[in-house]
């Protein structure tokens, strides 16, 4: 529901953000709940998820933080495990010609477990946490990096990464989280 009354938000968001601009538009496909370092949980959920993102012109304002663009994001596992939508901020950094860097933080709704429904002590709670990956929190904090190669002037390539996560900011007690890997394509609108 709450993913629901969000991309419902974002729609309006969407509309309103005509007068500023799409820029881009990603889709990809991603490795959910990836082993990246902290590998304890990466057995819990399957599947690959479709990813994707609508990114905006960055507004006057923000050019006193490096001029981070807009962007609405979202992630659809099909395996029916956590998905995600939310809106953030990129920045993107050329390093080489055809090549960038960007990293991204975004705020963002999902869909999966945030606790045991078994309280402290219940065996079947340690049997629930071997299988379900805790967020902690219906909301969270999705840190990206990811590297950008153009092979046009209108599309390139993106490789992805993600990690979910409370931070101890937004929830408390398990924040198991969540890393993504993925490879994107991306369209620059004219």
């Amino acid at each position: 529901m709450r993913i629901a009354l969000f991309a419902f938000a974002s729609l309006c968001w969407l509309q309103a953000g005509q007068a500023q601009g799409i820029e881009e538009i990603r889709v990809g496909i991603a490795q959910h709940n990836a082993c990246v370092l902290e590998c304890a949980n990466a057995n819990k959920e399957d599947g690959p998820s479709i990813t994707g993102d609508i990114v905006f012109a960055s507004p006057d304002f923000l050019s006193l933080v490096l001029g981070p663009r807009p962007m609405l994001t979202a992630s659809v596992n099909t395996a029916g495990d956590t998905s995600y939508a939310g809106a953030g901020l990129l920045w993107n950094f050329d390093f080489a010609e055809k090549w960038s860097f960007e990293p991204s933080l975004a705020y963002v709704f999902h869909d999966g477990t945030n606790n045991s429904p078994f309280p402290q002590g219940d065996p079947r709670g340690a049997a629930f946490a071997e299988e379900n990956v805790l967020l902690g929190s219906d909301d969270l904090f999705r840190i990206g990096l990811a590297v950008n190669r153009d092979f046009g002037e209108n599309w390139g390539l993106q490789l992805q990464y993600d990690h979910l996560s409370h931070g101890q900011i937004l929830g408390s007690g398990r924040n198991q989280g969540l890393d993504n890997l993925g490879i994107r394509i991306y369209w620059r609108l004219p």
